[in-house]
């Protein structure tokens, strides 16, 4: 078992990996660049003149990873070391020094000069390849007391210590680390949390502008939550700061209400805010679940009645729905289900109307997302449960004199309990993929509807982030399914013995 699982994990992260590449690959050469642009709101205001227009560009494709980047200041100080009388102004002799560093730096650099300023500057294209190395290079982040490195407070402190911290409690406290918190405690699940090993799947552009993708989907949404903070300089009040969050800023960039609240020289004041409704992987999961738990419940007691009464009408009108369901575009059955539940329940059509407070609002989509896939997983149960009734075990059961309801309930379906188990991580496959036209449908703030968002905006690092999720929610999924199997039934083994026996 444990040699199956190892290898079975092995296999996860490689498939996981190409996933991931390819869609990486895919959206970052075939998606022209430029069109980043369009959906960034601050691009007119950045770009009033041609060297702000190349400027600001050159900073985007840098941050995104498409390019190397050195304006005319970065430029004239790496020149400097090759030629020391080279100044930013665009005269030949710059020219001339600039053009022999760039030969000297080779690997694919070129020489540019702004319209109006006549400055130089610099570019290399990234190859696709490099970036996908810096991906998975960056993607485990590993924080530690040298982590912060800062000219402007060369007094900084760096070790780990355990503390009874008067905002968080107990808790281990970093200094020289990114993070105040490196492990501590709190009624938010899963309660336990640390920052010593963090993801980061790049950040996200234009929409979202500068937030880490990881952020995003895991951080509330709508209105600023505001609740009792007690802050490092004692004072405690209503705030909405988050204060768990508490990571490195050098003291010279604090404000009087900075200092206010958490002291004079302390290097620990940036925060995130918190929100009063759940994040998009919070929204994601809350349907997600409850889709499949209704396509479970519709489905399985469906499924035993329709081969118990085996070839009768029931069993025929049954599969001629199922079939009809299975055959109907499913952007069909979520509007029917929609027009349905609003126009004869009153339930919201939209999920702005009544807001993440209101339970209402995750009605429909999870139950839209739990009828997707009751029939496929009805059709499937019922021909395993048929194939069952002509099994040996039910025909000793039949000649002891149980009823085919005893059969039905006690024999058969337990049995079955195995093959359903392992179609759980499909369901949940289905429940990803679905949730991506619920969401859209519903404007439900959650990552099926921020993978759409993503793609028509063009947010790369988003998509290839959403991407790397998805796929190993899937992925591991399927394997927690054979892994149940032999729970449920231990006459499953998922290892052979030498020589296939």
């Amino acid at each position: 078992m444990k040699k199956y699982i190892f290898n079975r994990i092995l296999r996860s992260l490689v498939s996981i990996f190409l996933v991931t590449t390819l869609i990486y690959t895919i959206v970052y050469t075939l998606v022209p660049r430029r069109q980043i642009f369009k959906n960034d709101t601050n691009y007119t205001k950045m770009t009033k003149t041609p060297d702000m227009k190349a400027d600001y560009e050159n900073t985007i494709f840098e941050r995104m990873g498409y390019i190397d980047y050195y304006n005319s200041r970065e430029l004239r100080a790496k020149a400097s070391e090759f030629d020391a009388s080279v100044t930013v102004e665009g005269t030949s002799e710059n020219k001339a020094i600039y053009e022999e560093y760039i030969k000297q730096l080779g690997n694919g650099w070129t020489l540019h000069q702004f319209q109006d300023s006549k400055q130089f500057y610099a570019t290399r294209d990234v190859p696709v390849y490099q970036r996908v190395f810096e991906f998975y290079g960056n993607l485990f982040v590993i924080d530690h007391p040298w982590k912060v490195k800062d000219a402007s407070n060369p007094d900084l402190k760096r070790g780990l210590s355990i503390e009874n911290d008067p905002s968080v409690g107990w808790s281990v406290v970093g200094s020289g680390t990114k993070h105040k918190y490196l492990l501590y405690f709190n009624s938010k699940f899963p309660f336990i949390h640390q920052n010593f090993i963090t993801m980061d799947l790049g950040t996200s552009y234009p929409t979202y502008q500068n937030l880490p993708v990881l952020q995003v989907i895991t951080q509330g949404q709508g209105k600023k939550a505001m609740t009792e903070v007690t802050f490092p300089s004692g004072s405690t009040k209503s705030s909405s700061v988050d204060i768990y969050t508490r990571t490195y800023r050098s003291p010279e960039k604090a404000d009087s209400q900075t200092i206010a609240n958490f002291g004079k020289g302390d290097a620990y004041t940036a925060t995130k805010t918190n929100y009063a409704d759940p994040s998009m992987i919070v929204n994601s999961s809350i349907i997600g679940i409850v889709g499949v738990a209704i396509g479970y419940l519709l489905g399985l007691p469906l499924a035993v009645l329709m081969a118990r009464y085996k070839g009768l009408r029931f069993d025929s009108i049954s599969t001629g729905v199922l079939t009809f369901l299975m055959a109907m575009p499913s952007v069909a059955t979520a509007y029917i289900v929609r027009t349905i539940g609003s126009s004869f329940f009153g339930l919201p059509n939209a999920f702005p109307i009544l807001g993440a407070s209101d339970p209402r609002s995750y009605v429909l989509p999870a139950l839209i997302l739990g009828i997707l896939q009751t029939p496929g997983l009805a059709v499937w149960a019922r021909r395993y449960l048929i194939d069952q009734q002509s099994s040996d075990y039910v025909r000793f059961a039949r000649a002891k004199g149980l009823s085919e309801k005893e059969i039905s309930y006690k024999h058969i379906f337990k049995n079955a309990m195995v093959p359903i188990v392992a179609g759980v991580p499909g369901a949940i496959v289905s429940v990803i993929v679905g949730a991506t036209l619920t969401e859209s449908l519903f404007a439900f703030p959650g990552m099926g509807k921020m993978m759409i968002d993503s793609v028509k905006a063009s947010n790369s690092s988003m998509v290839v982030g959403l991407t790397f999720i998805f796929s190993s929610l899937s992925i591991f999924a399927v394997m927690a399914g054979d892994i149940l199997m032999t729970v449920i039934d231990p006459r499953i083994k998922l290892t052979t013995k030498k020589g296939g026996k």
